[in-house]
């Protein structure tokens, strides 16, 4: 379960580092969310959700097509959104198939310009469902074909986050489901299930990380809009805090908790020395890492590092609380209040608020289905399928 990000650990996570995102509509509410979390502790309005195109968006710039050319629901909409700060810079392509002639002008676009630290990726709903039928074998090329190209344009120390389709609903109600596909969208939902295992799958076998949203949202459903595809503002958050915390870990930190400074494992003075540089804010000792995965910008974050390794990988320690064994049942969640559904958004992550119900915890990292350094979690087999 992930827990909550605030703007200023969004803030120091992100310092001097090229995000991009690509991908469909939803895709785009995970940039918006992102680029206000940077901005302002709030969530995104079910306007802001709903609105695609604009001219800006809290001081981001259209850079290309929306309504800079042709508004239409069609394959070859175009929208390319940047948003930049003096430490941030994050932009969003939006792509409706994995391969393509304009997938490749983006990927050259890498090649040629800076590099990002930060890649997340998922194209799947248009791919099952505006280009044929018999989708599935001409997916999976397509997902060979530029899981292959993008290792090749970017370098090692790039993240690049595969991240899976969202459940979809029984009736689905929108603007890529045109009147000639009506009909698939009973069936459409199942194809999802199957496209996402083998996007997982070969982004697997290529060495990126995978972010399970199907997984992580089967028992959030009332958070999806009536619309059967898109989600409300509390899911896209937390989207944005599974995604931050992933990072997190990728890159060797720890997102603390505001305010507080950890001291569950004392840090001896030789490692503090050696591994990282140190400050004081206060009566505190804000701990900086420079582990390997500092680039050549000296990105450090103020967060405790982390000074148990195994076998050259890191071993996360859990967070606190009750010794649950994985799978064991944790009882009802009754999910979030109706208060979450209006526009008037009361201010994120109150403590103690009285309508946020709490969820299911485990203490280990189930949410992540592949790390760089270790894998507690892997739901799909190691063997891959013969018609892959």
């Amino acid at each position: 379960m992930a827990g909550t990000v605030l703007k200023h650990q969004a803030n120091q996570l992100l310092h001097n580092k090229f995000v991009v995102i690509l991908g469909d509509s939803i895709q785009r509410s995970v940039y918006k969310d992102l680029v206000l979390i940077l901005q302002k502790d709030a969530y995104l309005s079910s306007s802001q959700l709903r609105s695609k195109g604009e001219f800006s968006f809290e001081k981001d710039t259209l850079v290309e097509g929306g309504r800079l050319a042709s508004m239409n629901n069609g394959t070859a909409y175009r929208e390319v959104r940047q948003y930049r700060s003096d430490h941030h810079l994050v932009r969003f392509y939006f792509v409706t198939r994995i391969f393509s002639h304009y997938m490749e002008s983006i990927l050259a676009d890498f090649e040629r310009g800076i590099k990002p630290d930060l890649v997340i990726v998922n194209s799947c709903v248009w791919d099952v469902s505006r280009y044929g039928r018999n989708w599935d074998s001409e997916y999976r090329a397509n997902l060979n074909k530029f899981f292959r190209q993008l290792k090749a344009v970017l370098p090692e120390e790039s993240l690049i986050v595969w991240n899976m389709a969202m459940p979809l609903g029984k009736r689905i109600v929108g603007g890529f489901l045109v009147p000639e596909i009506q009909d698939k969208g009973p069936s459409l939902r199942f194809d999802v299930i199957e496209a996402n295992f083998y996007g997982a799958t070969l982004a697997d076998d290529f060495g990126f990380d995978v972010l399970d949203m199907h997984f992580q949202f089967r028992f959030s459903l009332h958070l999806r809009t009536n619309d059967g595809i898109h989600w409300n503002a509390v899911a896209h958050r937390k989207i944005t805090c599974l995604l931050l915390e992933h990072a997190a870990q990728a890159w060797g930190v720890e997102l603390s908790s505001p305010g507080e400074l950890k001291t569950d494992h004392a840090v001896p003075q030789s490692h503090i020395q050696q591994t990282s540089s140190s400050s004081l804010v206060g009566n505190k000792q804000v701990l900086f890492s420079t582990g390997s995965h500092s680039d050549q910008r000296r990105f450090k974050v103020p967060m405790q590092p982390v000074n148990h390794y195994n076998n050259g990988g890191i071993v996360y320690r859990h967070p606190p609380g009750p010794a649950f064994r994985q799978g064991q049942l944790m009882g009802q969640y009754n999910g979030f209040a109706p208060i979450f559904y209006r526009d008037d958004l009361p201010p994120p992550f109150t403590p103690g608020h009285p309508n946020l119900s709490a969820a299911p915890y485990w203490p280990v990292n189930n949410f992540v289905m592949k790390q760089r350094n270790r894998r507690p979690y892997n739901p799909y087999p190691r063997q891959k399928p013969r018609h892959l």
